[in-house]
């Protein structure tokens, strides 16, 4: 561990006793609402842009295969730079580099809401991906900071709500910005926020002690290849058919190649980028599992759920998100209800392996959804599997973080957001391929059922003499057994999800309950 190389270094503080804030503010909610403004803008980008892309493709002269890179650079982007959050935050400040962050998130959006071209506009989208991969851990790190250890459950809690509320809410502002204003509102709306945001962190936000260690370039090099070779690979399989394209094979190849000598390096290098007691503290290790987990679930369900909405069952993008929004009324519940029972001193382990069980028993429920049935059931199913989420997202950082010193919280934080996006991303890749190939099999299935001998009104062959009109009648039986095969394969993601969900329930036995000390803390140790 480096110590401090110059004089107007402060020294690392020990670990926060109960009733004191590793860095005490007087101001504690009004920082808490700008942080939670910093958190929610930036989560809802990561959503709020998707229902523009078709009237970005038409304002930016795309095709439809080029404009998804509008959504793939911000995702690359997030993923190379999150994690080097921990070695910035203590080469240049905290506050320093929340502030950089959130002001270079402002200006990225204004010049994506201005951008003229496909060009301008994934140039200005890798900027506020960079700038958001940042804001993120920064965020979570500044709500446990300025909260004493009795607090920072109901303190991760708040944090969690923007983060699990945000994905939820972007579709729904997004269609009602598009729909009553234009596209490029979905990233001007960030600037009035912003500047509200970034006066109340300018004015009350601390910073944490600025320590001096070197940078892992090499480590930093694979790690970057690594996932964006990763990230373009689970973006781009399904449309490039996976291992029969070449392109495939190589970017999985140089992704598994980057990431291994990664580990090896991070194993034995003499400086690495992530402290190595990091990957021996067991309880944030489960939580990167979890939150890979999670990041399926949550992401892959708010992928494949507005275009089931909208197309089979015929809801308007607004009312696509009002349908969600039960979703994140449970998460909102549980996470307040979580954050009571673990200060009552309820074995966080038991909450987080409930809200698991809740949320996979969800999944399970929609497996019976059919084409026939009303709005109900969507917004019970939402309701419940967000019961589920909110137990789960709060109790599991709050036993991440309790294992880990203050100053490895930055670093910490980086890892868990990476677990998280990571996740998505397996987790919309695996969906989408299950949806693709479960469609062109249920509808082979289905065609030979279209017969004289199965139908006793209409004889197909009979149809196909008439012309126009058989034609037509023929178009309709096409769709529907389209529409059907939708459907079925819709289930299959909903069964295949509830299954992962259900297996990862028994990593809660891996988690340890913390015995009020943090662990590993060279400052508390004198260092």
């Amino acid at each position: 561990m480096a110590t401090a190389a110059a004089s107007d270094e402060t020294p690392m503080p020990a670990a926060p006793k109960h009733g004191v804030a590793a860095l005490p503010v007087e101001r504690r909610g009004l920082l808490t609402f700008g942080v939670m403004l910093a958190t929610i803008m930036q989560i809802l980008d990561t959503t709020i842009a998707n229902v523009a892309l078709p009237h970005m493709q038409t304002a930016l002269g795309a095709t439809g295969d080029t404009i998804t890179w509008v959504l793939t650079s911000y995702i690359v982007a997030v993923a190379i730079a999150i994690p080097i959050t921990g070695w910035l935050s203590d080469r240049i400040g905290s506050r320093n580099l929340f502030l950089i962050a959130t002001i270079g998130f402002v200006i990225a959006s204004a010049l994506c809401g201005a951008a003229q071209s496909l060009e301008e506009m994934v140039a200005f989208r890798i900027l506020q991906g960079v700038c958001a991969a940042f804001m993120n851990p920064l965020s979570q790190t500044v709500m446990l900071d300025i909260n004493p250890p009795e607090n920072q459950a109901k303190a991760m809690s708040i944090w969690g709500m923007g983060i699990m509320v945000g994905p939820i809410l972007g579709p729904v502002i997004g269609g009602w910005l598009t729909d009553n204003f234009d596209w490029r509102w979905v990233f001007f709306v960030n600037l009035p926020l912003g500047v509200i945001c970034i006066a109340l962190l300018w004015w009350l936000l601390p910073s944490r002690p600025i320590r001096r260690r070197p940078f892992d370039l090499f480590g930093f090099t694979l790690l970057a290849i690594g996932i964006s070779a990763l990230q373009l690979m689970l973006d781009r399989g399904q449309g490039e058919d996976w291992l029969g394209s070449t392109e495939i094979w190589i970017e999985m190849l140089v992704a598994f190649i980057a990431l291994w000598m990664f580990v090896v390096h991070m194993a034995t290098g003499k400086n690495p980028m992530f402290e190595r007691n990091l990957w021996k503290n067991r309880n944030l290790v489960t939580g990167l599992f979890f939150m890979v987990v999670i990041g399926v679930v949550m992401m892959a369900t708010m992928a494949l759920l507005p275009p089931m909405m909208q197309n089979l069952y015929g809801h308007s993008v607004f009312d696509t998100g009002l349908l969600l929004m039960p979703r994140g009324f449970g998460v909102i519940l549980t996470m307040w209800l979580s954050a009571q029972m673990i200060q009552r001193g309820m074995d966080a382990r038991i909450v987080v392996g409930v809200g698991m069980a809740i949320a996979a028993y969800s999944l399970w429920d929609m497996t019976y959804w059919s084409l026939e049935m009303g709005s109900w059931p969507m917004i019970v199913s939402g309701f419940i599997q967000g019961l589920g989420m909110g137990l789960v997202f709060m109790p599991l950082n709050g036993m991440a973080f309790a294992t880990l010193a203050p100053h490895q919280r930055t670093e910490g934080s980086s890892l868990i957001n990476l677990a998280r996006n990571i996740g998505s991303s397996v987790g919309i890749s695996l969906v989408t391929t299950i949806l693709a190939r479960s469609i062109q099999e249920s509808h082979a299935a289905l065609v030979p059922n279209i017969s004289a001998d199965k139908l006793n009104t209409i004889d197909p062959n009979l149809l196909q003499i008439l012309g126009g009109s058989g034609e037509a009648v023929l178009a309709m039986a096409n769709a529907e057994i389209n529409r059907q095969a939708s459907m079925i394969a819709y289930l299959n993601d909903f069964y295949a999800m509830a299954i992962v969900t259900a297996v990862s329930v028994p990593l809660v036995f891996l988690l340890r309950k913390p015995k009020g000390r943090v662990e590993n803390d060279p400052a508390a140790a004198g260092h």
